[in-house]
C-alpha cells in the first residue's frame, strides 16, 4: 500500500507501543508484525512479549492478559522501554493491568465492544472507565473494533463467527500502521505465505487490516500521524531475532566452547517452546532434543544426559519449576 495522507505529521525520535488483550486476541502476532514492518523500514527495534500469568486463565480475567511491547526509533534502541506512548487495549482486563504504564497525556485505543458489563466485572471494575472520567489524564480513542470488523467481513464467504471476531486484532494493527506512517505491504505478504491454502483467511485479514488503516485515516479523534525516520545504522545485512532464538544460539555456542554435545530435554510450554523449536533445526551441530511428557521428565532426562557427558539443559515457562 502506498501511504498518502494530508494529515499533519509529527516527527518523533522514538515511540513505545504496547498491544494488550485476552490470550486469544492475537497480541503476539500483532506486535510481531508491527515490529518486523518497522525493522524493514529501517527503525532500530526492541521488543518484549508478555504472556498470561496463568495457563488457561478465564477469558477476560486479569490473569489471562497477553501483551506485546515494542520500542522503535530513529536512534539507537537498547531496551523495550518502560512507560508507553500508546496502549492498545482490546478488553477491560488489558486496560486495567496496563494503564499504570501509560504516560499521562498520551494515547489509549480501546475496543468499546469489549467493555460489556460481564467483562467489566471480570476485570474487577466497579464502573465503566470509559464513562466515569477515570481516564481524563489520557487521550482515549474509543473504537467499536469488533463491530467494524464484522462489517468489513460481511461479504467474505467461508468464515464462522469465531474466525471473524478473531480478526479484530488486524483492525487495531491497521490503525497503528496509519498512526506511525507504516506500510501494510509486509503484513499482507505475510498473510499470503502463512495462509496460502486458506484464501478466505488471506482475504479476511487483508480486508480488516485495510479497514483499520482507512478508519484511522478518516477518524477526527486522531489529529495527526507520526513519522519516525529510519535509524542511522551501518550498511549491512541485519537479522530480526527474538530472545528465545538468541538463548538457543547461546546454548549452541556454550556446547561448542565446552567441547561437548548439547542435549535439551523439555516439556513444550509457551513461550519456552521456541527454544526447543530452534534447537531441533541444528542436529548437524550434534544437538539432541527430547520433547518430554512433562516438566519432571524434561528435568530428569537432562540430569541423565549430563551424567552421560553432554552439556544438558531443560527449559520451561511453567510455574511448576518454582
Amino acid at each position: 500500500m502506498d501511504i498518502k495522507t494530508e494529515t499533519p505529521q509529527e516527527i518523533l525520535e522514538a515511540v513505545i507501543i504496547r498491544f494488550v488483550g485476552d490470550s486469544g486476541d492475537g497480541m503476539q502476532l500483532t506486535g510481531t508484525q508491527f515490529s518486523d514492518t518497522s525493522a524493514m523500514f529501517g527503525n532500530d527495534v526492541a521488543t518484549f512479549p508478555n504472556y498470561p500469568a496463568e495457563i488457561r486463565a478465564p477469558q477476560g480475567s486479569l490473569y489471562g492478559v497477553s501483551g506485546y511491547q515494542v520500542h522503535i526509533g530513529s536512534v539507537e534502541i537498547s531496551t523495550p522501554g518502560d512507560e508507553v506512548d500508546l496502549l492498545v487495549a482490546m478488553n477491560p482486563a488489558g486496560l486495567k493491568t496496563n494503564l499504570h504504564a501509560v504516560k499521562p497525556g498520551h494515547t489509549i485505543i480501546v475496543d468499546t465492544d469489549a467493555f460489556t458489563k460481564k467483562n467489566l466485572e471480570k476485570a474487577l471494575y466497579e464502573s465503566n472507565p470509559l464513562e466515569d472520567n477515570s481516564l481524563e489524564n489520557y487521550r482515549v480513542i474509543e473504537v467499536a473494533m469488533t463491530s467494524l470488523t464484522k462489517e468489513a467481513l460481511k461479504d467474505v464467504q467461508g468464515l464462522d463467527n469465531k474466525a471473524i471476531t478473531r480478526s479484530k486484532n488486524m483492525f487495531a494493527l491497521g490503525m497503528v500502521y496509519w498512526m506511525y506512517h507504516r506500510s501494510t505491504d509486509h503484513t499482507i505478504d505475510f498473510f499470503k505465505k502463512k495462509f496460502k491454502n486458506r484464501p478466505e483467511i488471506i482475504e479476511a485479514n487483508t480486508k480488516v487490516l485495510n479497514a483499520g488503516y482507512f478508519f484511522a485515516e478518516t477518524l477526527e479523534l486522531i489529529p495527526n500521524a507520526y513519522t519516525i525516520s529510519p535509524a542511522k545504522m551501518p550498511a549491512g545485512t541485519y537479522r530480526i531475532i527474538m530472545g528465545n532464538t538468541a538463548t538457543a544460539w547461546g546454548f549452541l555456542a556454550a556446547a561448542e566452547k565446552s567441547g561437548m554435545e548439547l542435549f535439551l530435554g523439555s516439556y513444550p510450554i509457551t513461550p519456552a517452546s521456541d527454544i526447543l523449536h530452534e534447537l531441533v533445526k541444528h542436529k548437524h551441530f550434534g544437538v539432541k532434543t527430547l520433547q518430554a511428557e512433562d516438566e519432571i521428565a524434561g528435568i530428569t532426562s537432562a540430569i541423565g544426559a549430563s551424567f552421560a557427558g553432554d552439556l544438558a539443559i531443560t527449559t520451561t515457562s511453567g510455574p511448576g519449576l518454582a
